[in-house]
């Protein structure tokens, strides 16, 4: 790689965005900080986001090896006037690892792979550039431990974990970011922090909701959970013929949502979400943490009582590792620490609904008038039960941290494959359940980032005005001069 970098005529006609100042490049090299800059052979590898609907062009993309390196970095960033956003694993949805523009330096934390299970505490130290397989199949070799996060096995823990991070485990266990007791942490002014309850308080939980605009974790301490001899998973499918009649969609999902908060039959042991392909499939699948016969006796009968005849169901006992693969829709869970090459091309948008209404008859019922209608492209619609009895995710409350998802019964995920710049669409689900209870106040989640709200509207539906003031006073205490920056960044305001 070239750390110093020339334009020659060639880049000029290709119209290369950003071009890398001498002062940043001759700070990286006398830091002996590694750097990628467009035109070098392994840039655009490096700069490919997940999404490829949004692809920006960082003028640096810094390859740290070390906690040193990337306070290093940052300073050079700082001292040349560059903004700064992590790169993790580089799935977010809205492309803000690559900068959110043009022109950023985005500090890549592939190289920060280490994981390392304190089998004393059963607190697993983890390098901020490990993939949530690398991670799940890390501490179960090393001790038989679980942590509660997805079931995609390429996302970095990164924004996964400081954004939430939701899975089948997280109505037993807690979200991600529950299982965070401290960090290890770049400022602004290049300062090496370590954040905890006991040390930087304030900085612990603001990292915990909020962490890409305070600074780059480099480690994460996180707390694990034995993981289970087996779990049962469970699926019942309806294939299209809800789609077919709007009473019999409604009254199903109706009875599920009255399901989902029976004390009497859900606990904390189970997790489950609706899966819409289209008009085409319907589909409910979870976990449960008991056995098969259990399930079968207690769950099914009073699930299905209410429910149009599902056409085909599933229950199966799964060792720990082999169900986390099924759920991953792959042949394995470890990925490759460099060189990840999975993309695709999409928009997405979410929707939090609140407890205990939760949805109604009327919305439903337009909802199903919405998406019977032919789409322009493809796309699905996940509804994951977040709240419910029992549920570890609503324990917390914004005095743990600074993630103001706490009261959710459904979460929405609206997904939109390859849409070019039509996403009225996608928008159109929103539209349609938000406008159709304008009684409910509802919100959105954060690791399902949606790039078209303003600064304003995102703080207002992932925060909230309490949050957003706590946030924005902690940005000027770490962030003064907005190093850290994304379209959606919190302003500092002391």
């Amino acid at each position: 790689m070239k750390l110093l970098y020339t334009l020659t005529a060639g880049l000029l006609a290709a119209g290369v965005a950003a071009i890398p100042s001498t002062a940043a490049d001759a700070c990286l090299k006398s830091k002996n900080v590694e750097a990628s800059y467009p035109g070098d052979a392994d840039y655009d590898e490096l700069a490919e986001p997940f999404n490829l609907r949004l692809q920006y062009k960082p003028a640096i993309i810094a390859l740290p090896k070390n906690n040193k390196d990337v306070q290093n970095a940052v300073l050079c960033a700082s001292q040349c006037n560059y903004k700064v956003q992590a790169r993790s694993g580089g799935h977010s949805y809205a492309s803000y690892s690559s900068g959110g523009k043009d022109g950023s330096m985005v500090i890549n934390l592939e190289y920060l792979q280490d994981i390392k299970l304190d089998n004393t505490n059963n607190v697993v130290k983890v390098g901020s550039g490990v993939r949530l397989g690398n991670l799940a199949q890390g501490v179960y070799d090393q001790g038989k431990r679980a942590i509660s996060h997805g079931t995609c096995p390429g996302v970095g823990i990164g924004g996964h974990f400081t954004h939430g991070g939701y899975g089948h485990t997280s109505r037993n266990w807690g979200i991600a970011l529950d299982h965070i007791v401290a960090v290890d942490i770049v400022t602004a002014d290049g300062k090496l922090r370590h954040a905890s309850e006991t040390e930087n308080k304030d900085l612990y939980w603001g990292v915990r909701g909020a962490a890409e605009n305070l600074g780059i974790v480099t480690t994460f301490y996180l707390r694990t959970e034995a993981a289970p001899e087996f779990v049962t998973y469970f699926q019942f499918q309806w294939a299209d013929t809800l789609f077919k009649n709007k009473k019999a969609f409604t009254d199903t999902f109706l009875h599920i949502q009255t399901f989902s908060q029976n004390a009497s039959v859900v606990d904390n042991r189970i997790s489950y979400g609706i899966y819409l392909d289209g008009n085409v499939t319907y589909n409910l699948g979870g976990t449960f943490f008991g056995t098969p016969e259990e399930f079968n006796k207690t769950i099914v009968p009073e699930l299905l009582r209410g429910t149009a005849p599902s056409t085909k169901i599933t229950v199966q006992k799964y060792e720990w590792i082999p169900y986390l693969i099924l759920m991953s829709d792959k042949t394995h869970i470890v990925e490759p620490k460099q060189g990840y090459d999975e993309h695709d091309t999409f928009f997405a948008k979410s929707i939090t609904v609140p407890e205990p209404k939760g949805l109604t008859a009327t919305t439903l019922n337009n909802f199903w008038d919405y998406i019977s209608k032919p789409a322009p492209y493809s796309y699905f619609v996940i509804i994951n039960l977040y709240g419910g009895p029992g549920s570890a995710i609503n324990t917390k409350d914004t005095s743990f941290a600074a993630y103001n998802d706490r009261d959710s019964l459904w979460v929405f995920q609206n997904y939109g494959i390859n849409p070019g710049t039509n996403l009225d669409y996608i928008n159109g689900i929103n539209k349609v359940i938000i406008e159709n209870q304008p009684e409910t106040h509802f919100g959105a989640y954060l690791n399902y980032v949606d790039p078209t709200y303003s600064a304003d509207e995102a703080h207002e539906l992932y925060y909230g005005k309490d949050l957003t003031r706590k946030l924005e006073k902690l940005k000027a205490k770490y962030d003064p001069t907005s190093v850290f920056w994304f379209p959606q960044a919190f302003v500092p305001k002391a």
